[in-house]
């Protein structure tokens, strides 16, 4: 981390307060939670239910000079988040950045074999879930002119078969964060989402795993992306922290699709 730092890429040292990672007991969150504290954020890190997880990664980033703390959170849970906001503000002093990565693995399916319940559960999670947390959220990144980046789906842009369970919520999650854009951009709140592709490292893995994905598919898969490659987590942490940097400091309301030119 001290090595990025001696190479002039320290975007957050000089923030009062922490960014906010949800999700980052996956891989995602811990890849966007590692390149924040290697760029010089205080981290107050959120899991839903593995925790040892999270203190791992935790521990590793006190190992190399970082401060974090780690916080259960259920997104479900409206109270449970609005006591979160109130816990990191309290320990911490602010909030200048929210990143929104959690989300569990969805089961690739066509809509017609998906149960209404499952459908509404996968919406309560992703969209009604980052607006409980929004909602508390949102006074603190006025204080701190903050920033939001919520990681979404390329498949908003360019519908993937089978990706109904996670497109549709995710696409609910768009349009709220693009919503906070434009309300909240008087207050100095910047909201941006990145849309991930196919990724080697995890998400190829999982749907192979699961047997919704076998060899051959990945193959197709691999031929409908122009740079005939997966991303990686680390692909898609480098957009978060851009978008959550200054150096962005003139984006907001936009998604950014980080997919190898699938969607083009």
């Amino acid at each position: 981390m001290s090595e990025l730092r001696e190479h002039g890429i320290d975007d957050f040292s000089s923030r009062a307060g922490a960014a906010l990672v949800t999700g980052a007991s996956g891989g995602l969150g811990a890849a966007a939670a590692r390149l924040l504290a290697s760029r010089g954020a205080t981290l107050a890190l959120t899991y839903r239910s593995n925790g040892n997880s999270v203190e791992q990664l935790a521990a590793a980033i006190r190992a190399d000079g970082g401060e974090v703390s780690c916080h259960q959170l259920d997104l479900v849970d409206a109270g449970r988040c609005a006591a979160l906001v109130a816990e990191v503000v309290d320990r911490h002093g602010a909030i200048h950045t929210l990143v929104h990565a959690a989300g569990p693995h969805v089961p690739q399916r066509h809509l017609s074999t998906v149960p209404v319940q499952d459908m509404r559960a996968q919406i309560e999670q992703d969209a009604s879930g980052l607006f409980n947390l929004l909602s508390p959220a949102i006074p603190q990144l006025r204080r701190s002119r903050g920033a939001i980046v919520a990681v979404t789906t390329a498949a908003t842009g360019r519908y993937a078969v089978r990706d109904g369970l996670s497109a549709v919520p995710k696409a609910a999650v768009e349009m709220l964060i693009r919503a906070i854009a434009a309300e909240e951009g008087r207050f100095g709140i910047r909201a941006n989402c990145v849309g991930p592709g196919m990724l080697s490292d995890g998400m190829a893995e999982r749907l192979m795993a699961s047997g919704d994905l076998d060899q051959v598919a990945l193959e197709a898969a691999r031929r409908n992306i122009p740079l005939r490659r997966f991303g990686t987590a680390a692909d898609i942490a480098e957009a978060v922290v851009f978008l959550a940097s200054d150096r962005a400091g003139y984006i907001s309301g936009q998604l950014l699709a980080v997919d190898g030119g699938y969607g083009a």
